[in-house]
């Protein structure tokens, strides 16, 4: 048995809260109802809850990395409140061809690349063979299987959209579909348990 830890790696927007284009200022970040209890089954069931989102807004001068905090602390409050919590929270300020650099850059942590999950790894410990993603993009996917974890995706944000009129052109399909991220939790929880 490996010392490693696994990890569910969840998206922000359109996955853990609502999707509404770029949150260019905290009163418009909404968590989902259901996502303390299923931030709260990982902790209980020993996994740790990782954020990994791409937050080019900041490339695009829509907002600062300050703002990225305040949403991120909003969140945590919102988990707290429900007896859960994120273990670590990763983000990509960068985009590829827009705004100013540092940002304006072609970096490796822009999902669907696999810098942020790696760093997660080297800093955490993590076992990615046993990890997931849990996303509302194909882009999610991608990442899950550019970084060697398994896929999870939900319906809410992007997901149904995406899931009915572009699931026949997908490069890869995911491991697991549920309606919104709790349910995916139970499903993912319920897995491992498996001999």
């Amino acid at each position: 048995m490996t010392g490693l830890k696994r990890a569910v790696f969840i998206d922000r927007d359109g996955t853990i809260s609502d999707e509404v284009g770029y949150v260019n200022h905290v009163s418009r970040y909404r968590v989902f109802p259901f996502a303390a209890e299923a931030v709260r089954l990982l902790n209980d069931a020993g996994w740790l809850a990782i954020l990994v989102t791409n937050q080019a807004g900041v490339a695009r001068g829509y907002f600062g990395e300050e703002l990225i905090g305040e949403v991120h602390a909003l969140l945590a409050a919102e988990l707290r409140r429900g007896g859960a919590r994120l273990d670590a929270v990763y983000y990509c300020p960068h985009h590829p061809s827009v705004g100013e650099p540092p940002y304006r850059q072609d970096c490796d942590c822009r999902k669907p690349r696999p810098g942020l999950i790696r760093r997660a790894a080297d800093e955490l410990g993590l076992d990615l063979a046993r990890s997931w993603m849990v996303g509302d993009r194909h882009s999610d996917i991608e990442l899950a299987r550019n970084a060697g974890v398994r896929s999870a995706f939900v319906l809410t944000g992007y997901g149904r959209g995406e899931l009915e009129h572009q699931r026949g052109v997908w490069r890869h399909q995911p491991d697991l579909v549920a309606e919104n991220l709790l349910e995916v939790v139970k499903e993912i929880i319920k897995t491992s348990e498996k001999p």
